[in-house]
């Protein structure tokens, strides 16, 4: 039943809003290779093209906070229809871009509709399904969330040496037409819909805030730490997101409800989530660079050789969904990170001459272990949160791994650079012996990568740690569960 008490059929709504999440999902990477082939086609240099992805990222990070607000204020129908729409119009402006200053534009059009597609999609999953069933239903929604962007370099590269870079944009605008004119008919408003206060202080902040972080850590990888745009642009993000958490304390109705952190058990498993996120994005980052640079692969066959691992990934989201509701979150999560560890560690020792099948089968058996940790914890903490804070903690939890994504990628980017900077050998070696300085400077750059690849590793192992601290009473069938939930639950 849906909020009026009316029937309706959960498998083609769930259908729907999975074709549409994968769409939106995809094009998070699906420029990844296409750099390049963008760049000639707009006379612009690598720092310009790069803010095609960074932008697209600020924006996403600043629209997922205020999801919870118009999660609650609109009713779900034509609240996912109009982010849609939104999201195909930027699609066609970027199809269509004469220029730079138009795709980068159509990209932040885009960006706005799937900063309300991704969270929405999240807590309509929860909405929907009862607690015991949650896991299930989560692990179906990593099945997109976790496939969509692992294809995007692959299917980039595929396009970009076959067609125009016009295609990327181009395959995507039906699919999305066919969601627009289905979804007014298959999304059902389940959603409980108040009218709370619209704080405009609140929007202000969390925006300025979060894209002053956000663009900080992004910038860290060209500019650097000690960079003075950098400090600030960070210290300010930081306090701006404190004044923003101090506002929302005081507000009868809060933009964003932070006391989500009150309750432990989510908490944990957002840190958890962050700390696993940046795990996993900081190696799928350096992958693909060690192989273009070290074994001379082109960007296509870079991106092709983590296509198994986001297949693994897929396959087992559901699995793992369903093995959470059935044995909840502590076991998984502490196999699958010791899993990730195990996983990683052989990374901090590769070279020059080792076989790209092995980088392919670790990278898959990492992700193998990824996918038991991330929708299981996601879940189990919130399953710990009552039904009316669910729309916050998914904002909440999805603008925690963000921010994580940012810093981890800001991390690993200054740690490659700086120690292949040490490491490289003297400029007048190039000169005078240009084989040995060729030599030398592989050597320095995988001394970067190793670096880069250890603290993959540190993340890795302080989410292993981390991961013992979950009980398995965090799970759905431990929370107290209210009359009023029991009710809802049962009539979904």
């Amino acid at each position: 039943m849906d909020i009026n008490g009316r029937p309706y059929k959960r498998s083609l709504m769930v259908a729907i809003l999975l074709v549409g999440t994968f769409c939106t999902f995809l094009n998070q990477t699906i420029l990844a290779t296409a750099f390049p082939a963008l760049m000639n086609a707009f006379n612009v240099n690598t720092s310009t093209v790069q803010w095609l992805t960074t932008g697209f990222l600020m924006v996403n990070g600043i629209m997922i906070p205020i999801s919870a607000y118009l999660s609650n204020r609109f009713n779900t129908r034509w609240l996912y229809t109009t982010a849609m729409v939104i999201f195909e119009v930027g699609t066609i402006t970027a199809w269509l871009a004469p220029n730079f200053g138009t795709l980068f534009v159509a990209r932040l059009i885009q960006a706005v509709g799937v900063g309300i597609t991704m969270p929405l999609m999240q807590t309509i999953m929860l909405t929907i399904y009862p607690p015991e069933k949650r896991g299930a239903a989560m692990g179906i929604n990593g099945l997109v969330v976790s496939l969509a962007p692992a294809i995007g370099p692959s299917l980039s590269g595929w396009v970009i040496d076959h067609y125009s870079w016009r295609i990327l944009f181009a395959m995507i605008i039906p699919i999305v037409a066919i969601v627009i004119l289905l979804a007014p008919f298959l999304v059902k408003n389940v959603i409980e819909n108040r009218h709370p206060h619209l704080d405009l202080p609140s929007i202000v902040l969390s925006t300025l805030g979060f894209g002053s972080m956000l663009y900080g850590f992004s910038s860290v990888g060209d500019k650097g730490w000690l960079n003075s745009t950098v400090l600030i642009t960070i210290v300010v993000g930081f306090v701006l997101v404190a004044f923003l958490v101090q506002r929302q304390n005081h507000l009868d109705e809060p933009f964003l409800e932070f006391k989500v952190f009150e309750t432990p058990a989510f908490t944990l498993s957002t840190i958890l989530s962050s700390i696993t996120m940046m795990a996993m994005v900081s190696v799928e980052l350096i992958i693909p660079m060690y192989l273009q640079i070290v074994h001379g692969m082109s960007a296509f066959h870079a991106g092709l050789t983590l296509l198994l691992g986001a297949l693994v990934m897929g396959w087992m989201s559901p699995v793992t969904g369903n093995l959470f509701d059935r044995f909840g979150a502590r076991r998984l999560a502490t196999t699958g990170l010791f899993i990730l560890v195990v996983a990683t560690f052989p990374f901090a020792f590769v070279n020059r001459d080792t076989p790209t099948l092995y980088i392919v089968i670790l990278y898959a058996v990492r992700m193998f272990g990824m996918s038991m940790v991330m929708m299981p914890v996601t879940t189990s903490g919130m399953n710990a949160l009552p039904f009316k804070l669910i729309a916050h903690g998914t904002a909440v939890n999805n603008t925690m791994r963000q921010v994580a994504t940012s810093v981890g990628t800001a991390i690993l980017m200054s740690v490659l650079t700086n120690v292949t900077k040490n490491a490289t050998p003297s400029h007048h070696l190039l000169t005078t012996a240009p084989l040995q300085y060729k030599s030398a400077m592989i050597d320095a750059t995988l001394k970067g990568y190793h670096a880069s690849f250890w603290f993959a590793v540190a993340f890795s192992l302080i989410g292993f740690v981390a991961a013992f601290l979950l009980n398995d009473s965090t799970n759905a069938h431990s929370r107290t569960i209210t009359p009023t939930e029991e009710k809802e639950a049962a009539e979904l």
